[in-house]
């Protein structure tokens, strides 16, 4: 069965159903009108338990509700939009001015093994320090990295708790909290703690259990005041000395830290109460350890020698499993029947048991990029990784190989499930997948792996199947247990395989859709079947009633059976056709061959049209095009796809570095819908490109992938005289013939299937100086032409040099230091070319791929070199013209009758899913 993110048993589902129901009337209520205030007892505002607890809270604010000024305590769960979440926390330094105890908590919901899920937050308002009352402050379970800012500033802070967050250290500004007495970082991921923190003198209480320390700095011996400390489920062999100086001292956890030994004075220390040291290994303590009765050691391998060797003398011994680290430039490996681990250069990892190989093998790896021929998607999945390929394809093996696939953890979770899809027998299935969690925002997809094809991961709406015998069965759906479907006896005369899948469509998005406060749907219902396409006997299904119908009250001519047979994309109403039984909550109706089924329960007629629509609208993400230029070479343009809800975050980072108009309008796209950049007015792109479709730059949106990609643009126009106002815009499926045309056309409609979706400037400035000479990078260095690299791992030719030296700037000597360049070289082309950038730059690049010419490996070591510098837009282009020369040199070749056979990608009829695709 394939790993679930988020199973509900039926009570749960039912329970998290009419959540999600009053979810939906709290938030249409913040957008219809007033409402009754939230739940606020004297000073306390509690929003924590609420759904759309955020939208409670700046109702209140836009209301400057008078009680606000009073409020002390305020509880909010951070299970909200973080842009949301992010404006609400602005509002409060302002609104709730008398503010002692914050909570801003996760954990109010869990996945599917009953664990509490980490909130949202990962930073703080700046504005947040103006709280000067603010005396508790608890953010638990969320998904903070690094300690906010402004909580150092928070000077009369006397609680602080950061338990189960992703911290992997803590800054020294912390302190300087002079009233600090309780401070709480469990969970963590702490390997170090600050010198500052023995400078908090009032602390009394202090509990760092379940983190990675592997020692602790001598100052936390300064503590005067502290009473409690808890360092239990650490990596701490030994202690500091300076722990016997803390006088105050009274309760000390130290069980399961590996200790090996311990300061003898601990258990002279005054007030201590209590000392647990259980589960150490600890084989020798003070004798006035063992009769102090505070002190609790079981656990410990007290009195017991020191292992010795694990066998004895004269037994063979077994050769440890090899492990391989691969880096950029391999793309093979070998494999005996002894096994082997394997971690490629892009992170996925392989195990070969011993044995899984009966003789020695290569295997050959390539990590292509998502396009739609590789990735097959069915309507309602998504892609969460890149495409990996392993050859010898149909390899067997005699055990199974572990494979363990990196993929972006999805952000819808509910009745959903992730699952490694590959491609077996020219059809693609689905692999059982287990999840696991090395470092937060690092999640593996696991699987065994029986021969070796391509791979993915995905996403999909969560899935339940049975094998039909003749004697009948039932089914019924995991994730909404209302839905269940009853084979008869004699329904089948030979067992076949029959999957379920059930998707949800948000109230709120429907009645939106169709401006009717009353429409409601039941969950969309896709059953699948192998063998015949008809059964003997009519099956039975049952659907729940849309929310807030119910079978006694409903009016039978607003309710509506849509049929949909795909891959079709229309829907027909078939509720004259069958006979609907309706109970208190459900409809039963017998069909005798399986496709989508959909109750509406509406007073529009043409349903049919409605429900297309619909279907589309769940399929539909809402994202924002960004083209902004590098400061420091306008001629760089990064263009990029972003999900609406992330476009401030990407923003604040990136305009360091760049700049450039704000975000287009929202647009909506489908998962692996292609569309298109092109650049107009007097702008063109300045290289070849394999994902250039001429001349207009190539996407594929992937809604959990970063749809970005760095290219430099050109003119033919005088930058001399003026500066180039020239634009780029974004289209959907072919290219264009008529760009500008039909630009004017098309921006009339708006809708999915537009073909126009966004313009936005580009300027390219004018040149100036020395820029302005007319003269070519390269001019005045005279360098023998050559070639870097190989024609099989492919070329980079004098004019590619040129390019990316015109494009290094001011990162050339970090450049060069990662291509092992010796520092004094360095000083001595600064000297030599003192007011002259480029000569620098230039020849440092053409000095080195001198020595380098006719070696192998060079092209990847300039590549490592680029990346190490933090200039992976640089890397990622010599890689694209490494590849496009790497496919040129295949493709000759295999005109000439040279090369043998080679597997060639899935073909677009190998690549269909096994459920109908995208209409």
């Amino acid at each position: 069965m394939a790993a679930v993110v988020t199973e509900l048993e039926p009570e749960a589902a039912a329970a998290a159903a009419a959540e999600d129901a009053t979810r939906d009337a709290a938030e249409e209520a913040v957008d219809t009108g007033p409402r009754a205030p939230p739940l606020l007892a004297g000073n306390r505002l509690n929003l924590d338990l609420y759904p759309g607890g955020c939208h409670r809270l700046l109702h209140l604010c836009a209301q400057r509700s008078p009680q606000l000024l009073q409020v002390e305590f305020l509880r909010l769960s951070t299970h909200e939009d973080p842009g949301l979440l992010g404006a609400t926390l602005a509002q409060v330094p302002g609104r709730l001015p008398c503010l002692r105890s914050l909570v801003l908590k996760g954990g109010q919901r869990r996945d599917a093994l009953g664990a509490c899920l980490r909130g949202c937050l990962t930073l703080l308002p700046a504005g947040l320090s103006g709280l000067a009352r603010l005396a508790h402050l608890d953010l638990s379970f969320n998904s903070l990295e690094t300690l906010p800012a402004c909580i150092p500033q928070l000077r009369g802070l006397d609680a602080l708790l950061l338990s189960h967050n992703c911290l992997t250290e803590l800054p020294e500004a912390l302190g300087a909290l002079p009233a600090l007495t309780f401070l709480a970082v469990t969970h963590n991921r702490l390997q170090t703690l600050p010198t500052a923190l023995g400078a908090l003198s009032t602390l009394r209480r202090l509990d760092l259990s379940e983190n990675l320390l592997e020692t602790l700095p001598p100052e936390i011996g300064d503590l005067s005041s502290l009473a409690e400390l808890n360092l239990a489920s650490n990596r701490l062999q030994s202690l500091p000395a300076s722990l016997e100086g803390l006088l105050s001292l009274r309760l000390l956890f130290l069980y399961s830290i590996l200790l090996t030994s311990v300061p003898a004075g601990l258990v002279h220390l005054p007030l201590l109460a209590r000392l647990d040291l259980r589960g150490n290994q600890l084989r020798d303590v003070p004798p006035e350890f063992l009769d102090t009765p505070f002190v609790r050691l079981q656990g410990n391998p007290l009195g017991e020698a020191l292992p010795g060797p694990l066998s004895p003398p004269g037994t063979p011994v077994v050769p440890e499993m090899p492990r391989l680290f691969l880096t950029t430039d391999l793309d093979s490996f070998p494999v005996t029947p002894q096994g082997c681990s394997v971690t490629l250069a892009c992170g996925i990892r392989l195990h070969f048991p011993a044995g899984a190989a009966a003789t020695p093998i290569t295997i050959r790896y390539r990590l292509w990029l998502p396009e739609p021929r590789l990735v097959p998607l069915g309507p309602h999945d998504t892609l969460l990784s890149h495409v990996l390929e392993l050859q010898p394809h149909g390899m067997v093996f005699q055990q199974d190989v572990g494979l363990w696939l990196l993929f972006v953890p999805p952000r819808a979770q509910r009745c959903r499930e992730v699952v490694v899809r590959t491609l077996s027998e020219e059809s693609w299935t689905d692999l059982e997948t287990h999840l696991e969690e090395e470092a937060p925002k690092r999640f593996w997809a696991r699987c065994q792996v029986p021969h070796f094809s391509w791979f993915l991961v995905v996403s999909r709406p969560m899935s339940d199947s049975c094998l039909v015998p003749p004697e009948g069965t039932l089914l019924r759906s995991s994730g909404h247990p209302g839905v269940r479907v009853t084979f008869p006896q004699g329904a089948t005369e030979e067992p076949r395989r029959v999957r379920m899948q059930v998707v949800r469509m948000a109230g709120r998005e429907l009645r939106a859709l169709l401006g009717e406060p009353e429409a409601a749907v039941s969950p969309l219902l896709c059953l699948w079947q192998s063998g015949p396409p008809s059964f003997l006997r009519p099956v039975t299904v049952q659907l729940p009633l849309p929310p807030g119908v119910t079978g006694l009250s409903l009016d039978r001519s607003r309710l509506h059976l849509l049929y949909q047979a795909p891959p079709a994309a229309t829907w027909d109403d078939i509720t004259a056709q069958v006979a609907l039984e309706l109970t208190h909550l459900y409809a039963r109706f017998q069909v005798t061959h399986f496709s989508w089924y959909w109750l509406w329960y509406t007073t529009k007629n043409c349903v049919g049209g409605l429900a297309r629509k619909a279907w589309a609208r769940l399929r539909l993400h809402r994202v924002n095009l960004i083209a902004l230029q590098r400061r420091r070479d306008p001629e760089q343009v990064l263009l990029q796809c972003l999900p609406r809800n992330k476009v401030d975050a990407t923003l604040k980072r990136l305009l360091e570095r760049y700049r450039g108009p704000e975000p287009s309008d929202t647009v909506e796209l489908f998962e692996g819908e292609k569309f298109f950049a092109a650049f107009e007015r007097g702008i063109d792109v300045d290289a070849d490109r394999p994902d250039c479709v001429e001349g207009r730059i190539c996407f594929v949106f992937y809604s959990h992938l970063k749809n970005v990609k760095e290219v430099y643009v050109t003119t033919a126009l005088d930058r001399q005289a003026q500066a180039v106002r020239g634009q780029v815009s974004f289209y959907r499926g072919t290219v264009p013939t008529e760009v500008p045309e039909e630009a004017e056309a098309a921006r009339q409609k708006k809708g999915s299937d537009a073909l126009w979706m966004a313009t936005l400037p580009i300027k390219l400035p004018r040149l100036r100086g020395s820029e302005g000479t007319g003269q070519r990078p390269g001019t005045g260095l005279s360098l023998a032409p050559l070639n870097l690299g190989d024609a099989e791992s492919g070329f980079l030719t004098q004019s590619n040099l040129l390019s990316v030296a015109g494009r290094l700037g001011l990162d050339w000597p970090a450049v060069a230091l990662h291509l092992g360049l010796p520092y004094r070289e360095l000083q001595r082309i600064r000297l030599e070319f003192r007011d002259d950038l480029d000569g620098q730059i230039r020849h440092m690049l053409f000095s080195w791929a001198e020595r380098q010419a006719g070696r192998p490996g060079a092209t990847q070591l300039l590549v490592q070199a680029l990346e190490q510098s933090d200039r992976k837009d640089l890397a990622e282009e010599v890689q694209a013209v490494l590849e496009l020369g790497r496919q040129k040199y295949q493709a000759g070749i295999l005109r000439t009758g040279l090369a043998p056979g080679d597997p060639a990608p899935p073909s677009p009829l190998a690549s269909e899913s096994p459920e109908p695709a995208q209409a």
